[in-house]
């Protein structure tokens, strides 16, 4: 757990030097200032300029979905919620040694999350900005060198459609995948920073993945296995089925992503949806009303996943049925409060938790 948790901490360092370096240095040589956080608006009105001159009918603000405002709150608070109660998140505090470390270190890894998220449609923008303005309207004998190089990959395609000898916009195809990879030399930089950005992809993929991989093994050979099927096991035993865990979940996982799944965002919003309508409302309640107990944990989570599998189910067969334009990326957001009342009305109706475990529900609000 240690080890993860530190690999994870290097793995951090890594992301935000490869994000942070290539768009810093565009803001600079574009805007005069190193802050692209700040100066992403000015790369906005740039591009702008460039694609009302270029005639390009979409524009790079307009919103890229008809969602309605509940819809994007709904699903806002659900990535919020669920964030709280993702597992591999939550194993993280098993390695600080007290309550007031582990609010230090959520307020540190809060503001290092903002700094990668704000930097991230800055970097998009930049990149955009840099290609309208070196790319788009130059004569195809005079595409940069990048572009052709790209190109050889599949990932960036050229094409003259209607003959006039300059590349237009629409005759203009990048991969999304492509961006972040190629922005650096897309900008001129150097090809160490383009390395930089590869390994601070590679790394922003394994600090998930190993977390995620410790937890699978976790609940599978402690929590189920251990707990549940033999409690007498060996720790030696544990160790061996955990790291059997491990393997197995990691090859079904690269198994998955070779088929490059194209729903890949919507499953990670139900991942978040999920945890959001099972996990965060056992864990608030856990944590500021002693009252509650393990049968009421258990049948307020049963009734958060099975209410919002239902609505996620429902309205992929049925887009026409929602409520209030909510989506199933968001159904987190009608699991959540039956999980609160359910597991409130059986916490009432069932034996109220040992004294003990009322002291332990205290001393957690002590830092």
């Amino acid at each position: 757990m240690r080890a993860t948790t530190w690999t994870q901490v290097a793995q951090c360092i890594v992301i935000l030097l490869a994000y942070l370096t290539p768009v810093t240095i565009l803001s600079f040589r574009s805007t005069g200032v190193p802050l692209p956080q700040i100066m992403y608006g000015e790369a906005l009105q740039n591009i702008e300029q460039l694609e009302t001159a270029q005639g390009i009918a979409n524009a790079y603000i307009t919103p890229f979905n008809d969602w309605t405002l509940w819809n994007f709150g709904a699903l806002m608070l659900c990535l919020m919620f669920g964030t709280a109660g993702m597992p591999h998140i939550l194993v993280r505090f098993y390695t600080v040694p007290s309550v007031a470390a582990a609010r230090h270190s959520v307020s540190w890894a809060l503001f290092f999350i903002c700094l990668l998220y704000f930097t991230a449609p800055a970097y998009a923008a930049f990149s955009r900005w840099e290609v309208l303005q070196n790319v788009v309207d130059q004569p195809m004998t005079e595409v940069p060198e990048w572009a052709v190089n790209w190109s050889e990959t599949g990932l960036l395609t050229m094409e003259d459609i209607n003959g006039d000898g300059i590349l237009s916009f629409n005759e203009l195809d990048i991969y999304p995948d492509l961006v972040v990879l190629a922005t650096p030399e897309i900008a001129g930089l150097p090809h160490m920073v383009g390395a930089l950005v590869a390994a601070g992809g590679l790394a922003a993929a394994l600090s998930t993945a190993d977390g995620l991989l410790m937890v699978i093994a976790s609940a599978l050979s402690h929590d189920i296995y251990t707990r549940v099927l033999n409690p007498r096991t060996s720790a030696h035993r544990r160790l061996l089925l955990g790291r059997a865990m491990v393997l197995i979940a990691a090859v079904a996982v690269a198994i998955t992503a070779i088929g490059r799944l194209g729903i890949i965002v919507q499953l990670v919003a139900w991942a978040f949806s999920i945890a959001a309508a099972t996990l965060f409302p056992v864990l608030v309640l856990g944590i500021f009303w002693k009252r509650g107990n393990g049968a009421g944990a258990i049948a307020g989570m049963l009734a958060g996943l099975v209410v919002t599998l239902t609505y996620m189910l429902i309205n992929l067969r049925n887009p026409a049925f929602n409520v209030l334009g909510i989506t199933d990326v968001a159904a987190g957001i009608f699991g959540l409060p039956v999980n609160v009342l359910v597991m409130m009305v059986v916490s009432k109706l069932t034996p109220p938790p040992s004294a003990a475990t009322q002291a332990l529900v205290d001393s957690l609000r002590q830092p």
